[in-house]
Parts: structure tokens; C-alpha cells; sequence
């Protein structure tokens, strides 16, 4: 009997065998989302430690070199990012406090303009204050038991975060070992394939985070002494909001820079508007053009479409937080192929 593998030609063996790795490979990953999903109470505060280690990584080695013991170290390092976390909250509720006023008093007033030029006929702030006020009587018990689950969001997210913590100090004190028990839970013969894959990885977050974090920095700094010059109140806030909308890539810059032009337009003018504009373009091009290529460099690039992509999926899945963990965990990823084919790309 004649084999029917036999009565296809060999291409379209070739595509039906692509086909079904690709479809193999698809449903694996729609199971593994799901389940991260399912279990992101335990799945993100993994995640947030794996950024928080890459980013005291170095930090933490200095002060082994320095024969401190690596549990103190850990400890150090840990307190070190506590004590500067919440020293730049306090700076941003502060900025935030004093010229959240500002900020809120110039966005309804550009509201109010656009309104003016562009509403509907018949239509004023009043009307809609008016409805809001009908929308929040009618559905008081829905914005009630918003308020409760709001709660509750809130301290799950402070049990995540003492729980990240908590994994950054192990992570980074039991570092040295990470790479000898990933071997040894290798498959016979794959151990040293499987920890360069890891190293890269790791290598690509790494350098994903430090870079993120100083050119964020540096944007912030731009922006904000910009906005000082053109005195756009709230200068500092807006500054603060940069940096924050940094670690989302294009994104979070583009709507970041959109929130300071739009102050800008609606407590100095058009003119001022458009030279707030400038410096929020001007920053962008330098971070493009200069800042990336020069600060990411030993990172894995990524294409800006690629980026858009990997952001937009992350928001479909987990909101803002998946924004944020998006793009470091597609770096990991490219990492890993990047060695698969430094591997097996000549066989």
C-alpha cells in the first residue's frame, strides 16, 4: 500500500508540517497566558522581582565584591529600594499635590475651549455636569460597590508588592545559585543550551531596565526644565508623569508629553503651546536618535511596530501592568532566539 504522505508534493508537506508547529506552539502559549492569568496573584510579583533583580543586579554584585555577606547585601539593596522608591513617590505626590490644582484647573479649561469651538449645538459644561449629576444618583449603588472592589484592588496590590519585595531579596541573595539548579532540572544534555538561553534572557531585561530607567530620567529632566522655562505650571508633576510613562515605551511618551502640551495650550496659549510641543518633540527625537542607540546598545532592538504590538497585546491581557511588562518579557524572548541562532543557525 503507497504511502500518502507520498501523493503530496514536497512543499506542501513542508507547509502543512509549519503549519501545525506553528499551531502547536500558538495553543501553548493561549494555555500559558490563560494560567498566568488565572494565577496572577502569584505570576506578577515573580515577574516585577525578575525587573527588580535585573535592575539591582549590579548594585548587589558591587557590594559582594566588597566582601559584604551576600544575605546583608540582599538586605541593603532591598532597603536602598525602599528608601528610594518612596522617596520619589513622595516627590511625585508632593509635585503632584501642589500642582495637581494647576494641572486639573488648565485640562477643564482646554476642555472648556474645545468645547466651545467644537461641541454639539446646545450643548455646555453645565448640561454635562448636570447629567453626571442624574448618572451618579441613578447608578449610586454600582459607584458603591466600585468603591469596594477598588479596595480590594488596592490591597492586593500592596500584598504583590511586599511579595516582590520579598522575592528581590532571595532572587538576588541566592543569585550565585541560580544557574546550577537551572542545570540541574536540565534534561540530559541540554543544560548548557538552556543556561545560555537563561543568561541572555536575563542579559536582554537587565540592560532593558537599566536603560529604560536612565533615559527616563533624563527625559524627565529635559521636559521638566523646558516646561520651567516656558512657565507651564505644575512643570514638576508633568515631569514626574514623563518619567513614569517612560517605561512604556512611545506610548507612554506620547501621552505623557500630550497631557504637558495640552496644560501648556490652556494656561499660556497657543504660542506657548506650540513651544512646549517643541520641547516635547526635541526630547523624543533625542532619546530616538541618540539615547537609545547609545545607552541600549548591548540590548536586543526591537522594531517600533514590534514594540506597538507587544504593547497593545499586553494591555489586552493585563491592562496597564501588562504594558508595562510587555515589552521586557518580549526582549527576554528575542534574547532566547537570538541564542538559538547564534547556536543552530549554521546547522
Amino acid at each position: 500500500m503507497q504511502d500518502f504522505r507520498t501523493l503530496l508534493p514536497e512543499p506542501v508537506r513542508r507547509v502543512g508540517a509549519w503549519c501545525a508547529v506553528i499551531l502547536l506552539a500558538a495553543g501553548v502559549f493561549y494555555v500559558a497566558i490563560r494560567l498566568c492569568v488565572a494565577f496572577r496573584t502569584a505570576v506578577v510579583p515573580v515577574l516585577l522581582a525578575l525587573l527588580g533583580t535585573a535592575l539591582l543586579g549590579p548594585l548587589h554584585r558591587r557590594l559582594v565584591r566588597a566582601r559584604v555577606h551576600r544575605s546583608v547585601a540582599a538586605a541593603l539593596t532591598c532597603v536602598a529600594v525602599v528608601a528610594v522608591v518612596g522617596g520619589a513617590v513622595y516627590v511625585v505626590v508632593a509635585a503632584l499635590i501642589d500642582s495637581g490644582d494647576q494641572i486639573v484647573a488648565s485640562l477643564r479649561d482646554a476642555g472648556k475651549d474645545l468645547a466651545e469651538h467644537f461641541g454639539a449645538a446646545g450643548t455646555s459644561l453645565d448640561d454635562l455636569a448636570a447629567n453626571s449629576r442624574d448618572l451618579l444618583t441613578k447608578f449610586g449603588g454600582t459607584a458603591a460597590s466600585g468603591v469596594i472592589s477598588g479596595v480590594s484592588v488596592v490591597g492586593e496590590t500592596i500584598a504583590m508588592a511586599v511579595l516582590a519585595l520579598l522575592l528581590v531579596f532571595f532572587f538576588l541573595r541566592d543569585s550565585d545559585r541560580a544557574a546550577g539548579t537551572l542545570r540541574s532540572l536540565a534534561p540530559p544534555g541540554t543544560a548548557d543550551t538552556l543556561e545560555a538561553m537563561a543568561r541572555r534572557a536575563f542579559e536582554a531585561v537587565e540592560g532593558f531596565m537599566r536603560g529604560t530607567t536612565f533615559i527616563a530620567f533624563i527625559d524627565a529632566i529635559c521636559i521638566t526644565v523646558g516646561l520651567l522655562i516656558l512657565d507651564v505650571p505644575g512643570a514638576a508633576g508633568l515631569g514626574a508623569l514623563v518619567f513614569v510613562g517612560a517605561y512604556i515605551p512611545y506610548l507612554g511618551a506620547f501621552l505623557s508629553g500630550a497631557v504637558a502640551v495640552l496644560v501648556a495650550l490652556a494656561d499660556r496659549g497657543f504660542v506657548i503651546a506650540l513651544w512646549a510641543l517643541g520641547v516635547v518633540l526635541a526630547v523624543q527625537v533625542l532619546e530616538g536618535h541618540v539615547l537609545q542607540p547609545m545607552i541600549q546598545s548591548r540590548t536586543v532592538q526591537m522594531h517600533p511596530a514590534m514594540v506597538m504590538v507587544t504593547i497593545t497585546a499586553g494591555a489586552s491581557v493585563a491592562g496597564i501592568l501588562g504594558m508595562l511588562l510587555a515589552v521586557p518579557i518580549t526582549a527576554a524572548a528575542f534574547g532566547v532566539i537570538q541564542e538559538l541562532r547564534v547556536r543552530y543557525g549554521t546547522s
